[in-house]
């Protein structure tokens, strides 16, 4: 059994616990947040023996074996190297830092303090993603790829009159692609590494974060992929928005065919399409609470006394968080931590 603790108790937590429970290698030991009466009805309604309000006594509680850190993106860095510093596991929430300079001092603390640390982008261990991946060669020389993510915000009509809402308040690093944006972006760069070239648009709010935008990633002059596949030239769209809904769509193209499927974030559904006109439903089942994954192979990693995932390992978080960091350079999104570096 590992023992663990979740920081923060939003919807995130409260999905990630449903999905924990069923590997019977997870006990749910303590709920950290600020305010003691919203630890204690979290902690009530989850069955949660132990409530913090102080981080440090979190940190220096020797039965909490990892910690799972769902609080607001400017948290994740100083949260995350607080449980490392003290010995503690850390599972943290996507996007697991604001840039990459704070990612670098979370992996530099994880090797010198030998724990585990890996970014909770649930869908590179979903079964219909691994899919993908495994019938990847069948499309030939890949020339396009294009995702979406766009999901109407339940608090934007909080911000419409006048409210400042967590998800669209710059001090908290927040924004369209933050948020929801890197789900798409996480598959192009897992599967084709970085582009080589950047640009994008977006509908900056007047709060200072991304509403809704587009990125074009250009690859050329790659001699294979992650896959071993021969690659020369692929363009990738990545669509995202906080203010709208779409139907979060997904496809890579190749000279030989296409793969296609559903939600950006859930996989539901993948399909491959030859030229030849074959069409191949290439899913396989996946549990209902898509969380279930990342959770069990990051408690494997701890039992293998392993600090760094294969899957989720510190260099595709560190390069999806640059690409990031090109597209709010372009857009003028400057959160606090950038002019803190």
């Amino acid at each position: 059994m590992i023992n663990f603790a979740v920081i923060g108790t939003s919807k995130i937590t409260c999905a990630f616990i449903e999905a924990a429970k069923q590997d019977p290698r997870f006990n749910l030991y303590a709920v950290y947040s600020r305010q003691l009466e919203t630890a204690q009805t979290f902690a009530e309604k989850h069955k949660i023996a132990h409530c913090y309000t102080d981080l440090s006594e979190l940190a220096n509680a020797s039965e909490v074996n990892a910690v799972y850190i769902a609080s607001p993106n400017n948290c994740h860095e100083a949260q995350t190297l607080m449980m490392i510093n003290a010995g503690k596991h850390v599972l943290c929430e996507k996007p697991i830092a604001i840039n990459t300079a704070q990612l670098t001092r979370m992996i530099m603390a994880a090797k010198h303090n030998n724990v585990c640390f890996m970014e909770a982008m649930l869908i590179s261990f979903l079964p219909n993603y691994l899919q993908i991946k495994k019938h990847l060669h069948a499309i030939g020389t890949v020339r396009k790829y294009s995702a979406s993510f766009c999901q109407l915000s339940s608090r934007y009509p909080a911000y419409l009159k006048g409210e400042n809402p967590n998800t669209f308040n710059l001090f908290f690093g927040n924004g369209g692609l933050m948020d929801i944006g890197i789900y798409p972006l996480y598959p192009i760069i897992d599967l084709f590494g970085l582009p080589n070239k950047v640009a994008s648009q977006c509908s900056k709010l007047a709060s200072g974060v991304d509403g809704y935008g587009d990125v074009l990633l250009s690859y050329s002059d790659h001699s294979v992929n992650a896959q071993g596949i021969a690659q020369t030239e692929l363009q990738g769209l990545i669509s995202y928005s906080k203010v709208s809904h779409g139907a979060n769509l997904g496809e890579l193209q190749g000279d030989k065919g296409r793969i296609n499927w559903q939600h950006s974030s859930l996989f539901n559904e993948v399909t491959l399409t030859l030229n030849n006109g074959e069409v191949h439903n290439i899913s396989v089942a996946q549990t209902s609470n898509r969380m279930t994954y990342e959770l069990s192979h990051f408690i494997d990693l701890i039992e293998q006394g392993k600090i760094e995932s294969p899957i989720n390992h510190w260099q595709l978080s560190e390069q999806v968080l640059s690409v990031i960091e090109q597209v709010r350079a372009q857009q003028g999104i400057i959160y606090p931590e950038d002019t803190a570096l």
